[in-house]
């Protein structure tokens, strides 16, 4: 059994598309658990940037499959557009399978998500406005419709007859007009169409391929702190982006997983509201923001970034019981002459190490920071660890050191071959 977890150790965006796809072309599957198009990954091979949403980043290695799980949320004219723009670029692509157990994203799950975050006024969440909030609403309240019901005619025209009849009172309420169900049911009969030969039970094929020992890598969308449960609530998403979500979104249990790499940044970043108490407003914040080209790759919003907070890694650390750390975007921080790193969060006249549960406690902290020397030369033509600079090394040494997680990938630059694995013995068991 050799299976393998890649989640996002901070507030997403830290590059996990590139970790997948430079580790999928060694596993036979790789499955997405989560989310929905409110998540965005960049793959850089060669002249050719692949921008993917819904489909796993490891669609790029023709022998791998993919799977869309049933803890995502899927917008089938957007998996449909992103699986056009894909093939376009590139003909040979692996094996696509989406769970039927995965739900569907409409048009009154956007609407819903707009008049909603308007409705908050002063108090907006940051939403991408996709739909995917009121969408796990709508699973949780039971009324979802899942992608096995979409793919059969008659069970789909019931189905959506009712839930649109519920949907267009509530749309009424914030003062919409209703939507029309013959359109919206045309439109969606020929989504399903054209994705009804992928649609299928995955959740056996995934436990059979693991019961052979063929390895399966579960790429996570978003990042721990924007999990449901365990983020900086209420500024967070509405699944699952910890590795615990890789068991409940994609039908496997928990002693199946033999190992889980946390991705973060060099720094940290966050998108949307909420609180991030080593943001840098500033022009070392902004120099980040441009060498880092820190712009959304679902909304293209410039991200909110700051100085690498250790307090909040270490308890992704614990929360995700990280096997070893991807360190990506080491890169970026050339040219600072020193560099912050938060070890600590001043409450209430005393130093607490984690993150406070009360989202007025979090946004009170003031981060303790340590200094550590920066480093001014070019890190991407390095290939080992001992081609980078001693400051750097003396950086990634006190990430360990303060997470008491080791180190097992190093990405020092956008193509898949600046990347530099330190520990293979962390990737996979066999």
């Amino acid at each position: 059994m050799s299976t393998l977890v890649i989640v996002g150790a901070q507030w997403g965006d830290e590059a996990k598309g590139k970790i997948v796809d430079v580790l999928g072309s060694q596993a036979r599957i790789v499955v997405r658990y989560s989310g929905g198009n409110n998540a965005g990954h960049t793959v850089i091979v060669g002249q050719e940037r692949f921008t993917f949403h819904l489909i796993p980043s490891g669609i790029l290695h023709k022998d791998t499959v993919s799977i869309l799980g049933g803890g995502m949320v899927i917008c089938p004219k957007g998996l449909i557009e992103e699986l056009q723009r894909t093939r376009s670029m590139r003909s040979e692509l692996g094996a696509m399978m989406i769970s039927a157990a995965a739900h569907v994203v409409f048009p009154y799950h956007r609407l819903l998500d707009q008049l909603e975050e308007e409705a908050r006024g002063h108090n907006k969440i940051g939403t991408t406005s996709r739909g995917i909030g009121p969408a796990y609403q709508d699973k949780v309240a039971r009324i979802g419709i899942r992608m096995g019901e979409l793919v059969r005619p008659e069970r789909f025209e019931t189905r959506f007859r009712e839930v649109l009849t519920v949907k267009n009172r509530l749309l009424q309420m914030f003062g919409h007009p209703p939507l029309e169900f013959e359109a919206l049911f045309s439109e969606f009969s020929g989504y399903a169409d054209q994705l009804r030969e992928f649609v299928t039970d995955t959740e056996p094929v995934l436990q059979d391929a693991i019961q052979r020992g063929e390895r399966v890598l579960f790429e996570g969308a978003q990042g721990t702190f924007l999990d449901l449960d365990q983020g900086t609530y209420p500024f967070v998403t509405s699944s699952y982006p910890t590795a615990g979500g890789a068991c409940i979104g994609s039908g496997i249990g928990p002693r199946a997983i033999d190992s889980v790499l946390g991705v973060c940044k060099a720094y940290t970043t966050r998108v949307g509201s909420g609180p991030f108490c080593t943001e840098l407003d500033n022009e070392i914040g902004q120099q980040i923001r441009d060498q880092g080209n820190e712009y959304g790759t679902t909304t293209g919003r410039g991200r909110r970034c700051g100085w690498l907070d250790l307090v909040a890694l270490r308890q992704s650390c614990r929360i995700n019981s990280l096997s070893g750390l991807v360190v990506t975007r080491l890169d970026v921080l050339r040219n600072i002459p020193e560099l912050q790193v938060c070890t600590g969060y001043r409450l209430n006249g005393s130093v607490i190490n984690h993150l406070p549960s009360d989202i007025d406690d979090l946004a009170a902290v003031e981060p303790v920071y340590e200094t550590l020397q920066g480093w001014e030369e070019d890190l991407q033509s390095c290939r080992s660890l001992e081609d980078l600079p001693r400051s750097t090394r003396i950086y990634l040494d006190f990430i360990e050191h303060y997470t008491k997680t080791p180190t097992a990938i190093l990405s020092i630059g956008p193509e898949r071959e600046e990347t530099i694995v330190l520990r293979r013995d962390l990737i996979w068991s066999h």
